[in-house]
């Protein structure tokens, strides 16, 4: 079973011309960022365009992931409204010996924490030999988890609801949970984290920066030098600029082209926003590590 302590990306996923789902080159892509010092990967997160990818295209990936080399070191996201949906992915991965998994409540509909709590509860009566990571991101779905959901939670399933994916940061500097791992959604908030007794980060940006993180997160855990948290936080601010989609596809894509294809209403950047980041990368003097996915 994965240990959910570390550097995970939240890995993209790659499309073929036609805009169907690339399964080879995703999972080549995932191994590769593992290979560049990642402890781990998320399929199907918010960066690999799950709300868009068709549950057919999700499932004939999962088919194929357990044939990875590191195939102990993925995490599903379910990336679904429908409750019916993610307890379906859930089995199927499961089946194919998938444990872990990140799950956000869904978008659109307001709600608030018991139903959020009734949500995960539905979940678990169905497959209750799993573990969840919470996924905290009110900008996509609307709702942003409490401390006090959280702990009920996982009060209520404690071998089940097993840590957090803070992207909104109401939580990773306060909530204190025994034997549940809180892992903050940027790079820029990797160092303080740790410090505060976090396990790690699951970023966007890690597909790209997994190098310099590993280093920053051994330093810390080694009690030596942090000097590279500076870039990599530096790196992480030249993405926020733009959707962090948008601008990871641009920016790989001058490496290998097989990731220009996003689904709409996903885009490549502009011409000049593509320039503008390419140049404050390059004032970094952050390289993007040669992509083996072909």
């Amino acid at each position: 079973m994965i240990e959910l302590k570390g550097i995970f990306a939240a890995s993209l996923s790659i499309l073929k011309n036609d805009l169907s789902l690339d399964i080879d080159n995703t999972i080549k892509h995932a191994e590769n960022v593992i290979d560049m010092g990642c402890h781990g990967v998320v399929f199907f997160g918010s960066t690999g365009q799950s709300q868009l990818i068709s549950l057919s295209e999700k499932i004939q990936l999962i088919n194929q992931l357990p044939n990875s080399k590191y195939k102990d070191k993925f995490i599903i996201g379910t990336g679904l409204n429908s409750l019916a949906d993610n307890i379906n992915l859930i089995k199927i991965s499961k089946s194919m010996n998938f444990n872990t998994f990140l799950i956000m409540p869904p978008a659109y509909y307001k709600y608030d924490d018991s139903d959020v709590i009734n949500f995960y509860s539905k979940i678990i009566e169905e497959v209750n030999d799993c573990k969840i990571i919470l996924y905290n991101f009110e900008k996509l779905s609307g709702y942003k988890f409490s401390p006090e959901c959280i702990e009920t939670l996982v009060e209520k399933f404690p071998d089940q609801i097993v840590g957090v994916k803070d992207s909104s940061y109401n939580l990773f500097e306060t909530l204190k949970i025994n034997n549940f791992s809180i892992f903050p959604g940027s790079e820029s908030k990797l160092l303080k984290g740790l410090e505060l007794g976090c396990d790690g980060i699951i970023t966007a940006t890690t597909n790209i920066t997994g190098t310099l993180a590993r280093e920053v997160y051994d330093g810390f855990k080694n009690n030596s030098d942090l000097s590279s948290n500076k870039k990599l936080c530096d790196v992480r601010g030249c993405f926020e600029k733009y959707n962090l989609i948008s601008g990871l596809h641009t920016v790989m894509s001058e490496k290998n082209q097989i990731f220009e294809n996003l689904l709409p209403p996903l885009k490549l950047l502009d011409s000049s926003q593509k320039n503008e980041i390419l140049t404050s990368l390059g004032n970094l003097e952050f390289e993007i590590a040669n992509l083996k996915a072909a």
